[in-house]
């Protein structure tokens, strides 16, 4: 009862019997889209998926913690490049992408903390946190742009440079291999699994010390909080859920480049989290979704106008729409919606 009642909170959209029978029948018309596809599209369907990780971190972050971040894509990329050369040194035993996608996780986690714990036990001010965090997203790009060199080999795996890493092993456990179809069920599985954990975690009183901090940090001190050493574990779990998307990126295309952690994805994420509405999951969740789709379908027809386009639906978003556009649609008075989900205190002076 306990879990359900953390599962049902009011920190997300939807709390109705008619909410949730909407959302079992959205994800049974998920699992049964491979039905009605090949499996090049159920390939395709599968990049929808699995930036949704991340975009829930930045949520967590940014839209209940109040740090905005515009790093998360240079875990991404640790994540990725981590999994290529740790996997791609394993390529003997079946279990590589295992210890692979376990070794990335874990560097994200590692860089999240130190580069956090400089960050918030250094005191520094909040409005300083997305420019340092741009910065080292620039400088890893910088830096993985210079490794094209032939000295620039680990073990048995080039980086590439500005080519990018290229022939990254798939995921695998034992002999079964996740491809197509299966990759799609994988990337599937784990975003509904990470949806429901992060909705648990922002209901639970991890989430309320998380708001309470956003509101007023230093009331939150008085009550006897370590308010560092929560900013600190809300950042490192985003860096891996970053890293988790970086981690599917690289087993769905089997390769990556620095441009991955560049300036227009390194902005990208924030977009997404703004258009869907940064304190809701599934607005975060479902805008982001719905922007993959549209930046893939333009750039698959060579249409230049992806970055045009996300960056005017940023700029409604700032002018019309402070909450979010899913987020504004999903509190019209449709009428069969009985359910009306508590409103913050920064959703009232939004």
């Amino acid at each position: 009862m306990r879990l359900l009642h953390l599962v049902n909170g009011g920190e997300d959209l939807g709390r109705s019997r008619w909410f949730w029978i909407g959302f079992a029948a959205v994800i049974l018309a998920l699992v049964a889209l491979p039905l009605y596809q090949t499996e090049f599209e159920a390939s395709n369907a599968s990049y929808y998926l699995l930036n949704i990780p991340l975009a829930l971190g930045l949520s967590m972050l940014w839209g209940y913690c109040g740090i905005l971040s515009f790093g998360q894509v240079a875990y991404f990329g640790i994540a990725g490049y981590a999994y290529g050369v740790i996997a791609g040194n394993l390529t003997e035993t079946s279990w590589g992408p295992l210890v692979g996608s376990v070794g990335g996780l874990l560097l994200c986690a590692a860089v999240g903390a130190i580069f956090g714990y400089f960050v918030f036990f250094g005191r520094v001010q909040g409005w300083i946190v997305p420019i340092l965090t741009l910065v080292f997203t620039l400088l890893l790009e910088t830096f993985l742009g210079q490794t094209a060199g032939y000295q620039w080999r680990i073990g048995a795996v080039q980086l590439g440079g500005y080519n990018g890493m290229t022939g990254i092993p798939p995921f695998q456990i034992g002999n079964f291999i996740f491809q197509g179809y299966a990759f799609y069920f994988f990337a599937l599985s784990l975003t509904v699994a990470v949806y429901f954990i992060s909705r648990i975690l922002m209901n639970a009183h991890f989430g309320k010390i998380m708001i309470a901090i956003r509101e007023d940090v230093l009331r939150t001190e008085t009550l006897g909080y370590d308010v560092r050493f929560y900013q600190l574990g809300v950042f490192v779990l985003a860096a891996m859920l970053a890293g988790l998307s970086g981690l599917l990126y690289v087993q769905w295309g089997n390769y990556i480049t620095p441009s991955q952690v560049g300036l227009l994805p390194a902005a990208l994420p924030v977009i997404w989290v703004a258009v869907g509405g940064r304190n809701r999951l599934l607005a975060v969740a479902i805008a982001t979704y719905l922007l993959n789709w549209i930046n893939y379908t333009l750039s698959e027809a060579g249409n230049q106008y992806a970055p045009v386009i996300m960056g005017a639906l940023l700029l409604l978003v700032m002018l019309f729409f402070p909450r979010g556009i899913i987020v504004a649609i999903a509190e019209l008075r449709w009428p069969w919606r009985r359910d009306v989900t508590p409103v913050s205190v920064q959703d009232r002076s939004a």
